[in-house]
C-alpha cells in the first residue's frame, strides 16, 4: 500500500486528492507543523534529508517532491487518466503547469508570506527598520509580481474551463495550492471570476472532499 507522509496545511494535501481521484488505497502518516513557526517537525528528516513534505513510499520505492509524486503516480497508476492524450496542444499545456505550478508560482507566494511575517518576528529594537524594508519589497517588487501571475491565470482560464484544456486533470490538483494560497493571503478571489469558479469547483469534487475527510485540517479549503 502507498504511504503518504502528509504534513498539515501544505502542499502534500495535493497528493491526497489525487490517490482519491485514482481511486488508490494509501495511509496518511501525519505530521503537524510547529504553531509558532509554522515549519515542519523534525521527524520529517527521518523521512527524507530536507525534511519536506510530501513523500510517499510505495514498497521499496520511495519519492519526494508534489511534481515528481503526481507524475510517478499517473505513470504507475494512471492508465491515462488525469491527463490528456500525448503529442496534442492540451498535453504540452498540462506539462507546462505541472511544473509552472512550483517553478514560477509559489516562489513570490513564499515571498509575500516572508515579508508579511518578518516585522512581527523581528527583535523591538530593528522592528522599524524590518517594517520599513518588508513594506518596501512587497510593495515595489511581491506585489505586483503576483499581481502578474494572477492576471495570467485568469486569462488562461478563459481559453477553457481547466488549466490544460476542457477535461479536469492532474494540472488542475497542482494549480489548487497556488490558487488557494494566493486566495488566502494574495488576492481578493471576488475579483477573479474565473479563478473563484475554478475554486468552487475543485471543492466541490468528490475525491477532494474526501482526501480532506482524510488529511484533517487544511485551511485554504
Amino acid at each position: 500500500m502507498i504511504k503518504v507522509h502528509h504534513l498539515n496545511d501544505s502542499r502534500s494535501q495535493r497528493v491526497l486528492w489525487l490517490l482519491e481521484e485514482l481511486g488508490l488505497d494509501y495511509e496518511v502518516v501525519r505530521y503537524e507543523r510547529d504553531p509558532a513557526t509554522r515549519l515542519a517537525p523534525p521527524a520529517l528528516l527521518a523521512i527524507h534529508p530536507l525534511g519536506k513534505s510530501p513523500v510517499i513510499e510505495d514498497g521499496g520505492i520511495k519519492v519526494a517532491e508534489t511534481g515528481a509524486v503526481v507524475e510517478y503516480l499517473l505513470e504507475t497508476y494512471g492508465q491515462g487518466r488525469l491527463r490528456p492524450p500525448a503529442g496534442t496542444e492540451d498535453a504540452r499545456r498540462f506539462t507546462y503547469w505541472l511544473h509552472y505550478a512550483e517553478g514560477s508560482a509559489m516562489p513570490p507566494l513564499l515571498l509575500k508570506l516572508v515579508f508579511s511575517m518578518l516585522p512581527e518576528r523581528a527583535p523591538g529594537l530593528v522592528k522599524p527598520v524590518v517594517k520599513g524594508i518588508s513594506k518596501k519589497t512587497l510593495t515595489s517588487f511581491v506585489d505586483p509580481q503576483i499581481r502578474a501571475h494572477v492576471g495570467f491565470w485568469e486569462a488562461e482560464l478563459g481559453r477553457s474551463e481547466w488549466f490544460a484544456g476542457d477535461q479536469f486533470t492532474a494540472a488542475d490538483i497542482m494549480m489548487s495550492f497556488p490558487v488557494e494560497a494566493g486566495a488566502d493571503r494574495a488576492f481578493d478571489v471576488d475579483t477573479q471570476p474565473r479563478l473563484k469558479a475554478f475554486l468552487e469547483r475543485i471543492h466541490a469534487r468528490p475525491a477532494y472532499r474526501r482526501a480532506l475527510e482524510r488529511g484533517g485540517a487544511y485551511s485554504y479549503a
